[in-house]
């Protein structure tokens, strides 16, 4: 996009350059033609003849060398204006090469935190899962054999409720690493159901989604960011915003240089926040990063007392290496 930039930018500079040098000699030509017509250098010494005292007849030598000097210094700017120039254009090409590389970095490392929460997860369902599974039938085992001794069979029935909240707490963690339904029913499963979940959370305020397009070309990664986004955003919807209503929108298709996008608008009718108050938290930073590292734009806008709105577009494939 830089490049593209810079070669408009050059052909436009030559372009003018070539019609200044046009109006020069068209001007030149014209001037030559009337002085010869006309014979203005005598018709010049005629009229400054009386005021030789002055010596205004050496005015043209003066004005030659004003000239020449006007020459020199354009001619000087234009070289060291040249010479900035090629040094922006390597700045801006290393800049945006640093730009490329950071982008790549933080792709991976998108990449790499969904990797570790995928297998976090899986692990917490596999390993402790089991293993709290088996306690709480060891400990059913020891409260039907301690049916006639109440002290056991107290604490037996203790022991298994403090494994269902465990269990509870094991299966809020999975869910928070690994959206439910993701993998087995895709992305459109895996909203709807974090959305029934805040629905359930938030009785008070009315949460209505709408999802339109086609999302199987979605890949696993800027899925995985669609959830988070609106994951993120009822979250911070839910702490700080008291709000009654909230709209949920999500389109795909939209085709940008020949990639399909997602659109996402998130708005709702909350408390508001001025968005030139520098925030300590990090869930915004984290929405616009995690967005960002995928090559799609978020905007965020929001007044004290008029709602909050998050608008996003992310690209469903990879950029074409």
């Amino acid at each position: 996009m830089t490049m593209n930039v810079a070669a408009g930018e050059d052909a436009g500079r030559k372009m003018s350059a070539r019609r200044d040098i046009l109006l020069i000699v068209v001007v030149a030509i014209v001037a030559a033609f009337i002085c010869a017509k006309y014979n203005l250098s005598e018709a010049m010494l005629n009229w400054t003849r009386p005021f030789e005292r002055l010596q205004l007849d050496e005015l043209p030598a003066v004005l030659l060398v004003i000239a020449i000097s006007l020459i020199w210094f354009s001619s000087r700017r234009y070289f060291e204006a040249n010479r900035q120039l090629r040094l922006r254009r390597i700045v801006e090409a290393r800049l945006e090469e640093a730009l490329a590389e950071n982008q790549r970095l933080a792709q991976q490392y998108v990449d790499m935190q969904e990797y570790e929460r995928k297998a976090l997860a899986r692990d917490l369902h596999d390993e402790l899962g089991q293993y709290l599974n088996a306690i709480k039938l060891d400990a059913v085992s020891i409260r039907e054999a301690a049916l006639g001794q109440p002290a056991i069979n107290t604490v037996a029935r203790a022991m298994i409720a403090n494994i269902d909240r465990v269990y509870g707490v094991v299966t809020g963690l999975i869910r928070q690493l690994r959206p439910v339904g993701f993998d087995d029913l895709g992305v459109s499963a895996a909203l709807e159901h974090c959305v029934n979940e805040w629905r359930s959370r938030l009785p008070s305020t009315a949460i209505e989604m709408s999802m339109s397009g086609e999302f199987g070309s979605l890949d696993e990664t800027r899925g995985l960011a669609l959830y988070r986004l609106v994951q993120e955003a009822l979250t911070n919807i839910a702490r700080h915003s008291r709000a009654t209503n909230v709209e949920i929108r999500i389109a795909a298709g939209r085709v940008v240089d020949l990639r399909p996008y997602v659109e996402i608008l998130i708005a709702d009718n909350g408390a508001g926040a001025d968005m030139r108050v520098r925030r300590t938290g990090l869930g915004l930073v984290g929405m616009r990063e995690r967005v960002s590292a995928l090559g799609g734009s978020i905007a965020l806008a929001s007044e004290p007392g008029a709602g909050f709105k998050v608008e996003a577009s992310l690209p469903m494939t990879a950029a074409p290496s």
